[in-house]
């Protein structure tokens, strides 16, 4: 947690010392409370008393209580800055961490667990150093203060009264903690597992009711909320039994007190009996408030576990260091739009065979280069090593003719129009979707972005909204159809003006007229842009200059579409399943 002390700027580390002077002063005017009731006392039990003297000294209670509450004031508004300054900090620290990720550290976090970190385990943090400023540092200065003053009072007997019950409450709370630390441990992980399950039946809310498997997953849901409750139950038990524990030796010291201070006033001399019931009095309110000091502490006891925890799993976030490593060229080279595979081979992380084996081509400026293949074959797997989602694993990826490791990620993906397997939009309207990004060329225009999405032939739709481009988009697109969606997928691309296209199966939620005329404008209207095409269907890809069958990761066919129909079986056996003879004839 220590670590996380970094994140604090200057400007914060002023605040928190003027916390510190602030909670100073605040149990210096606590502590001085009573040293006026000893005063108070002395002179209700002292004949021919002034009242204005009682008075003086009640002013003076009255002017120390409500200098307490002005320090206490301030220094709650400087804790609540800080923490939600450091808050802050973190939030966007995390979030750039995570942009910076690749596939590969996404996934071995999980998606679930990331949201949860970044937002549970920094609130946990920030509710830690709000209450910690004002009681972690206020409780061992009372305490010690306190002790002090109680010293001065000069009783063995009370001040061994004091001892041990302090350390009974040190002695308990240990005990408590040494059981309650693991299980805040297993609740921030059943907290992921929870997300991550809230998440999945979300998404896939459209199958789970097709396939009536509500009761399936509310169990699923059921079982991991029953074991995130049962261990917060368990912790939860612990902890509240140190309250009691707290009431018990507050009640327990106050009783001891003035039972030792009984036999003390008894035994004393008459002279010496008003001395010893004052410091009694006094005494009894010093020790409740070394007592108040550790019941603060246990507050803070309460929180800190959690803390301590979510600290290390944002630790975790923040010291991985991506496996990606931004390369420092960002220049031209003489090559435009070109892309070659040598010999690359792929394997994703932690598996026990390549994905890939031994892929080579060369996609020239301007050319289309399709793949083409059966579910799994790794057609996807070669569109991600391209923007660098994953790094080969043996081999390179060249584009322009410098490997693509070589790059800065910035500048590589400038290059680069991708449309994703899944169609994926962004809530806000359609021109912010379509405008997406920064291609280092400047800003998008209204005129780029309408030529966008009639290329894309998504004009047609678009226009028929009530406010065109300005029309809203919900959260993942939810309110356009899957064509739709993928067409202004496909006109984001577009409206980037990049050197090269990546379509990883964009095609697949098009009907056959939409997909020839998208394809026949994208040919005409961006000539001299390369084209990377994946594709399920052989009538997409029919006229490209190249296209590759992938079998089991392994390129078993190479050439055009008639070349291909005569000389690959597996290119022959596609064909046939979707073409008529007439087609094939022809």
């Amino acid at each position: 947690m220590l670590k996380l002390f970094k994140h604090f700027k200057s400007r914060e580390w002023c605040m928190i010392a003027a916390c510190l002077i602030l909670v100073v002063a605040q149990v210096w005017l606590d502590l001085r409370l009573p040293d006026y009731m000893t005063d108070i006392t002395r002179l209700v039990q002292t004949e021919g008393s002034e009242m204005a003297q009682v008075l003086r000294a009640g002013g003076k209670m009255l002017l120390c209580a409500l200098g307490s509450l002005g320090t206490a004031v301030l220094t709650g508004f400087l804790a609540s800055r800080i923490a939600a300054a450091l808050s802050m900090r973190l939030r966007s620290q995390l979030y750039h961490r995570v942009q910076s990720f690749s596939m590969e550290e996404i996934h071995g976090f999980s998606t679930a667990s990331l949201i949860t970190r970044s937002t549970n385990d920094i609130t946990q943090i920030q509710m830690l150093v709000a209450m910690g400023l004002q009681l972690i540092v206020k409780a061992p200065i009372m305490a010690v203060m306190a002790i002090g003053k109680i010293q001065s009072k000069g009783c063995f007997e009370w001040s061994m009264l004091t001892t041990g019950a302090v350390v009974f409450l040190v002695a308990a709370i240990g005990c408590v903690m040494a059981y309650v630390l693991p299980k805040f441990k297993q609740i921030q992980k059943l907290t992921d597992n929870i997300n991550r399950i809230a998440r999945e039946n979300l998404s896939g809310l459209r199958v789970v009711r097709a396939y009536n498997a509500e009761g399936f997953q509310e169990a699923k849901f059921a079982e991991a909320n029953d074991a995130l409750t049962t261990t917060q139950l368990k912790a939860q038990r612990t902890m509240v039994t140190l309250f009691p524990t707290m009431n018990l030796v507050m009640n327990g010291i106050s009783l001891g007190v003035y039972w030792i201070g009984a036999y003390l006033i008894d035994a004393a001399a008459l002279t010496e009996k008003l001395t010893l019931f004052s410091n009694m009095v006094v005494f009894t309110s010093y020790a409740m408030q070394v007592i108040m000091s550790f019941v603060m502490l246990c507050m803070i006891f309460v929180m800190v576990p959690r803390a301590a925890v979510s600290a290390k799993r944002i630790n975790e976030v923040l010291d991985t260091q991506p496996k990606i490593i931004d390369g420092s060229f960002r220049g031209e080279t003489e090559l435009q739009g070109q892309v070659e595979f040598r010999h690359v081979s792929f394997r994703y992380p932690d598996a026990e065979e390549d994905v890939l084996h031994d892929i080579s081509f060369t996609a020239k400026k301007g050319e289309t280069v399709a793949f083409i293949g059966a579910t799994g074959s790794g057609k996807s797997t070669v569109a991600n090593l391209i923007p660098r989602f994953y790094d080969a694993t043996e081999g390179q990826v060249l584009v322009d003719g410098v490997d693509v490791r070589e790059y800065d990620q910035k500048a590589l993906h400038n290059k680069l129009g991708y449309v994703s397997q899944k169609a994926v939009l962004f809530a806000g309207t359609v021109a912010s979707n379509v405008a997406l990004g920064d291609n280092g060329k400047g800003p998008a225009t209204e005129e780029d972005i309408q030529k966008a999405i009639e290329i894309a032939q998504a004009g047609e739709f678009v226009n028929a909204l009530p406010e065109k481009t300005g029309s809203h988009v919900a959260q993942g697109g939810v309110n356009f159809s899957g064509g739709q969606k993928q067409r202004l997928s496909i006109a984001r691309a577009v409206c980037r003006k990049p050197e090269i296209y990546i379509f990883d199966d964009s095609f697949s939620a098009l009907d056959y007229k939409t997909d020839r005329q998208l394809r026949a404008v994208l040919k005409q209207e961006t000539a001299g842009v390369t084209s990377i095409l994946i594709a399920q269907r052989i009538g997409t890809i029919l006229n490209a200059d190249q296209i590759i069958v992938l079998e089991d990761g392994q390129v078993v066919g190479h050439g055009t579409h008639q070349e291909l129909i005569r000389s690959c079986p597996v290119y022959r056996e596609i064909a046939e399943s979707q073409l008529s003879k007439e087609e094939l004839g022809a």
